[in-house]
């Protein structure tokens, strides 16, 4: 079986080093760039089934080297581990486009359970080919392309990843606890409001100027994707 491909863009030496190592001793394979740039140039030439991304990284900042991955592939789960945990700067890194975001110091066992989340949930949107839709919009969850009444939409990363999770879920009224696990993954605040943050940010784009509204809140229970409140 051919072993799976990460790559680890972090500055500190020692910390990257013991990063890959601790990778290969749990059977996964994993390569090294040093600055962001590098990052940048292995992405374009190899394969990665995962990225593990610093942010304060040499000649091209993680956000901005997100963003440029993000053009090119909207699929592979990035990672972002860094020392800046506040807020905004989690926020920050959710619309560069990653879709976890892990604080040092870190216990490398939390790093291997994310990274097994996004493996797993890969394997499973793997056939997933069929396109989405409620209503009027219509998602391609291969190519992540979006319209809503023959308009294309454009989406972060997440944003794109949430409304994936809404269209599969239809009519269900979803637990933040549920989102949370199913969007950002383990041990993420289920208090915290980035989930109103972001499912503010997707009405903007296909409800705002559109109708029915699709995106519901049922206060004090969660959401729910449907033509109808309920």
């Amino acid at each position: 079986m051919e072993k799976i491909n990460v790559l680890i863009v972090e500055d500190e030496q020692r910390l990257a080093e013991l990063l890959k190592k601790q990778l290969e001793d749990s059977g996964l394979s994993a390569e090294i760039a040093y600055d962001g740039y590098v990052g940048k140039e292995l992405v374009e030439k190899n394969r990665y089934d995962l990225i593990i991304l610093d942010i304060n990284l040499p000649l091209i900042n993680g956000y901005d080297l997100c963003k440029e991955i993000r053009q090119t592939n909207s699929k592979i789960p990035i990672i972002m581990l860094t020392a800046f945990s506040t807020p905004d700067n989690k926020i920050a890194g959710f619309d560069a486009g990653a879709d976890d975001y892990v604080v040092k110091p870190y216990d490398f066992r939390e790093i291997l359970a994310r990274v097994n989340v996004f493996l797993r949930r890969s394997d499973i949107k793997a056939p997933g080919s069929k396109k989405l839709g409620l209503a009027d919009l219509e998602m391609d969850p291969d190519t992540k392309t979006v319209t809503r009444a023959c308009k294309k939409i454009d989406l972060t990363a997440k944003e794109s990843q949430l409304l994936e999770m809404f269209l599969r879920n239809k009519e269900k009224l979803l637990s933040r606890e549920f989102i949370i696990e199913k969007v950002w993954g383990i041990d993420f605040d289920p208090s915290t409001n980035i989930i109103d943050v972001y499912v503010n940010y997707l009405r903007k784009k296909i409800d705002k100027d559109f109708y029915p509204k699709l995106i519901h809140t049922k206060f004090g229970f969660g959401f729910y994707c449907s033509e109808k409140e309920i």
